[in-house]
């Protein structure tokens, strides 16, 4: 017979096992799975918390719990993150949307209400390279009115991400299974991306739940991390309206690289924009 717990007695386990598993957020984490798994609230939990909990949902949650130790994103074991004030499907197969990705959807929308005209805004086409989890694409259209928007990646597993994300958001968009530009067509008025832009020689030092979870191709940005972008900038014209936007996530020390290849690349009024931390997280451009 599985033995009975109080969510006070799960809870407290969940946040003693992922403390020695020297998980930064362990207290937050146990809290978050243990809601996810019994749907509870806090107000609920601190007035039923001695209560004893179902026990098959408490096994399902010691299970999790060992999954997290291990380093498994919280996000994976959850099914959920949230991106730009919506929640957003993600597993193993796309990277975990981040809040610092949410420069780059602010600034290109603020960058649109000034580049195009108030008619053009109304009608925008917009292509996202490396797509993932779509997050990027579906933030945009959902905040540009009658905006239309392809996303491509070259992982089919992560357009099925992409698939049902917008289905759940109920925002309409094409996906198509592309090496960056390779299958796209036609113009657009909008280029978007976050790119792998890791250095190879670097991911061994990151995270373990980055460097052993999250797939690897949306990582690794070859031997100095400017690969995609070289390859996007010099293709991106073929695909961009005149006076049209592109727009890139980059790393905190790649500002001066990409902005570089931009201008290079004849494309004006090159932004560097920083993150809350301050650190470089996006460079747009507009083409000449």
């Amino acid at each position: 017979m599985k033995k009975e717990r109080s969510y006070k007695e799960l809870l407290e386990y969940g946040k003693v096992r992922l403390q020695e598993a020297e998980i930064e957020e362990y207290a937050l984490d146990a809290w978050l799975l243990l809601e996810y798994v019994f749907q509870v609230s806090r107000t609920w939990y601190f007035v039923h918390e001695n209560e004893m909990a179902d026990t098959e949902k408490a096994e399902q949650y010691l299970e999790y719990i060992g999954e997290r130790s291990r380093h498994v994103p919280l996000q994976q074991l959850t099914g959920e993150a949230y991106f730009y004030g919506m929640k957003f499907y993600v597993n193993e197969d796309v990277l975990i949307p981040r809040q610092d990705t949410e420069v780059l959807v602010e600034e290109v929308l603020k960058l649109s209400r000034t580049v195009f005209p108030e008619e053009k805004r109304k009608h925008l086409n917009i292509l996202d390279v490396c797509t993932g989890s779509g997050c990027i694409l579906l933030s945009l259209l959902s905040n540009l009115e009658n905006a239309v928007g392809t996303g491509v990646d070259l992982s089919e597993k992560a357009l099925n991400v992409a698939r049902i994300n917008g289905r759940n958001l109920g925002i309409q968009a094409e996906w198509i299974h592309s090496n960056l530009f390779d299958k796209v067509q036609g113009k657009y008025d909008m280029i978007v991306s976050n790119p792998p832009y890791i250095k190879t020689s670097v991911i061994g030092e990151l995270m373990d739940e980055v460097k052993y979870h999250e797939p690897k191709m949306a990582l690794d940005g070859r031997e100095d991390g400017l690969y995609f972008y070289r390859a996007m900038i010099r293709e991106a014209e073929e695909y961009l309206n005149q006076g049209g936007i592109l727009a890139f996530e980059i790393g905190y020390d790649q500002g001066e690289s990409v902005s570089r290849l931009m201008r290079e690349q004849g494309y004006s009024q090159v932004q560097v924009i920083q993150d809350l931390a301050g650190l470089d997280r996006c460079v747009t451009g507009i083409r000449k």
